[in-house]
């Protein structure tokens, strides 16, 4: 999807309002945004990317403009990506490891931003947090280590689960790492895994009732941009369908009906990945700064999907909740 689309399905809300206080650059920046479709699942983040963007000063039509473009499958995401090198953008922003991947696939020169990868360290997408190197650095949410974290939440809000389910996007550089944070993570509560694969919004159906068959207690879906963009109110949906508990990284999901997430606050982190692109813009080189970890993580329930899974969720762990949705 192009940008004109994009701008089509938003309506006014896609254009920057003046700020008295923008400052004055030499040129129009061209920026890059690689994304998956469908756009109307990420215009959360798009406007907390846009906000962050107008509080440093950038106004779109004055000095900058966005070329948005939407991917259909990791194919075009690729396809996309050199697109947008085609075009000499000034840096492209791929917020997860799935975009990045394409991205440096395209460009090793052009800059890349990203707010929510899962594990830039262990896909090689940076050298290090501290000194990235190459041309992409960014947000962490650290999915390795949030992974473990919401596989024993999962386990206290199903106690009686000997088998979870994992889904994980084929098509996502952290998925093996983050497969491998959940297999230490069942060793030590001592539930066995169900991984299960998907590469498209058509394959969630099979996959759920696959896991149903398999005799999965509960699924964890690990966070992707299929997983968390692409359809969250249909895998809700047929998550329900399979009576299967879900805990997913993104509150995204949990609004649409899935049962919990523990996760940070991505549109924060999105909002906050404008200041790299601002420090880039100023002749800042990528490879000199630090890549920033998520430092906070909140844990959401939805009482609705619980209630109708027949689930009591522990007050102790409804006490920790940092959202019930009701």
């Amino acid at each position: 999807m192009r940008r004109r689309d994009f701008i089509a399905v938003l309506g006014g809300a896609a254009a920057w309002p003046a700020q008295g206080h923008a400052q004055q650059f030499s040129k129009v920046w061209l920026i890059g945004f690689l994304g998956p479709a469908p756009a109307l699942a990420s215009a959360p983040r798009v406007e907390a990317l846009r906000t962050g963007l107008r509080e440093l000063g950038y106004v779109e039509g004055k000095n900058a403009v966005i070329e948005f473009r939407w991917a259909e499958g990791a194919a075009q995401m690729r396809e996309l990506a050199a697109e947008l090198v085609r075009l000499n953008v000034d840096v492209i922003f791929a917020t997860s490891s799935t975009e990045v991947e394409a991205a440096r696939q395209a460009t090793r020169t052009i800059p890349i931003v990203f707010a929510t990868h899962a594990d830039p360290v262990g896909v090689g997408h940076v050298a290090s947090l501290p000194r990235p190197g190459g041309n992409a650095t960014g947000l962490s949410v650290l999915q390795t280590d949030l992974t473990a974290k919401a596989l024993e939440v999962l386990k206290v809000a199903v106690p009686h689960a000997a088998r979870f389910g994992v889904l994980f996007s084929s098509d996502a550089p952290s998925s093996g790492p983050t497969l491998q944070a959940a297999e230490s993570a069942a060793e030590r509560l001592k539930v066995t895994l169900v991984p299960i694969a998907v590469r498209a919004v058509e394959d969630f159906e099979k996959a759920l009732a696959r896991l149903a068959q398999d005799r999965a207690n509960a699924v964890f879906v690990a966070a992707s941009s299929l997983t968390v963009r692409s359809a969250p109110a249909l895998l809700a949906e047929l998550a329900l369908k399979q009576r299967l508990p879900t805990m997913f990284g993104s509150r995204d999901n949990v609004a649409a009906g899935g049962l919990m997430s523990y996760a940070p606050d991505q549109h924060d982190l999105t909002r906050r990945a404008a200041i790299y692109i601002d420090k880039i813009l100023r002749g800042t080189a990528p490879s000199e700064l630090p890549v920033e970890q998520a430092s906070t993580y909140q844990l959401v329930i939805n009482l609705k999907t619980a209630q109708a899974l027949g689930i009591a969720i522990p007050p102790t762990l409804l006490a920790r909740a940092d959202e019930v949705i009701e």
